[in-house]
């Protein structure tokens, strides 16, 4: 079930301009942690977020999007406890949603982002049809913004 979720993501991310897909092969670090295997996207060299094998998708953003996030129970605080990342837990078709607004809200910062330094999100000049497109979920992308 969890490749078929992460498929169905992966369909809707990947279709967004400039986004990239590498994997990540995990493993030991520092505490005795094990990182699983994960599935990383990527605007230009910005991380959006990462979809480890187990399904739970791990996002970065300002520490009160976080928040906001995990109160509106849109989100999950990281299980690493890492401050500014949420995670949201994929297990069954209708939380594909909530994920892809999710890695959209990161997407869209990342643009606007190149957009006030001026650059494409690869850090090169900024292309005309790379405009920003709105957010799937307005209504937090619009809260939050």
């Amino acid at each position: 079930m969890a490749d078929e979720l992460l498929a169905a993501v992966e369909r809707e991310v990947l279709g967004w301009p400039g986004v990239t897909r590498t994997l990540a092969r995990g493993g030991p670090v520092e505490g005795g942690w094990v990182i699983p295997p994960a599935t990383v996207y990527n605007l230009g060299r910005r991380h959006l977020g990462h979809i480890h094998e187990g399904g739970v998708a791990d996002i970065t953003f300002p520490r009160a999007i976080c928040d906001e996030l995990v109160a509106s129970g849109r989100a999950e605080p990281h299980g690493g406890g890492l401050p500014g990342v949420v995670s949201y837990r994929l297990r069954a078709p209708e939380d594909v949603p909530g994920a892809v607004a999710l890695f959209r809200l990161s997407y869209d910062r990342a643009r606007a982002s190149a957009e006030r330094r001026g650059t494409g999100p690869a850090g090169g000049a900024r292309a005309p049809e790379a405009a920003p497109t709105p957010c799937r979920d307005a209504e937090l992308h619009e809260e939050l913004s």
